[in-house]
C-alpha cells in the first residue's frame, strides 16, 4: 500500500484536540454507545457537500443519526439486481436492523450534482452522457424530477430541481417494500427538507411537495 500517507498535521491536531475535550467530557456516553450499540432515532440522507452539516443543523449529539451522504441526496428505486447498491443498503439496514422512526432527505441551495444533471438534461454538459461518467449515471434517478420542471422558466429551473431531488428520493424510497410496509404500519414517517445555505433557513415539503413551508 504504497498510495498511503500520513494524516496531514492539521487534521491530527484537531483529533487530539477532540480527544482531550469533546470525548474526555463524554466518554461515560461514548463507552455506552460502544457497549451497547446504536440507537438512532432517524436516518438522514443529505449531499456530500461540505456545506450541509446535518448534526449542526439539529444539533445532534452522537449517535443520534443514522446518516447516508450521496451527490444530491439521492436515493435510486428498488433494484434487487445482485449489483452494489450503497445507498439501498443503508437504507435497508435503518429501517429493517435500526428500526429508525423517521426518514429525513435533506436537499439543500446551490447543489453542484443538481446543477450538473440540469445542464445534463438540458443538453449542455454532453461529459456527463458518457457511460464512463460515474456522476451522470447516478444523475440518471433526478431525470424524471427535469422533466416535470422543464416547461418552467430557465432561471427557475435548478432551484425547482433542488426540490425535485428530495420529492424524487422519496417517491423511490416508497418503491422498497420495507419502506413502504414500515410506513403503512405507521412505524415510519418520511421527510422532505430543503436547507437554504446562505440564509440558514429549512424548508418542509408537504402536500407530496406541491408546497415548502419554512420550518
Amino acid at each position: 500500500m504504497h498510495n498511503v500517507r500520513p494524516l496531514p498535521q492539521y487534521l491530527v491536531s484537531r483529533y487530539h484536540g477532540w480527544k482531550a475535550t469533546t470525548y474526555s467530557e463524554n466518554s461515560a456516553w461514548y463507552r455506552r454507545l460502544s457497549d451497547e450499540g446504536q440507537r438512532p432515532r432517524a436516518m438522514v440522507i443529505s449531499c456530500c457537500d461540505s456545506r450541509v452539516h446535518v448534526t449542526g443543523i439539529f444539533g445532534a449529539e452522537t449517535g443520534e443519526f443514522f446518516i447516508h451522504r450521496n451527490i444530491a441526496n439521492l436515493v435510486p428505486p428498488y433494484a434487487p439486481d445482485g449489483q452494489q447498491h450503497g445507498t439501498s443498503a443503508a437504507v435497508e439496514y435503518a429501517v429493517t436492523a435500526l428500526k429508525v422512526a423517521h426518514l429525513i432527505i435533506v436537499g439543500h441551495t446551490s447543489c453542484g450534482g443538481v446543477a450538473g444533471c440540469h445542464a445534463m438534461c438540458s443538453g449542455k454538459a454532453p461529459e456527463l452522457e458518457e457511460k464512463s461518467s460515474f456522476v451522470g449515471r447516478w444523475m440518471d434517478i433526478l431525470r424524471p424530477g427535469y422533466e416535470r420542471i422543464s416547461d418552467l422558466p430557465e432561471d427557475q429551473q435548478v432551484s425547482a430541481l433542488e426540490r425535485e431531488a428530495v420529492m424524487v428520493s422519496i417517491g423511490n424510497l416508497m418503491t422498497f417494500p420495507f419502506v413502504k410496509s414500515a410506513v403503512e404500519a405507521g412505524t415510519l414517517s418520511l421527510h422532505g427538507l430543503l436547507h437554504d445555505i446562505r440564509e440558514g433557513t429549512l424548508w418542509q415539503a408537504e402536500d407530496a411537495g406541491r408546497v415548502w413551508n419554512q420550518i
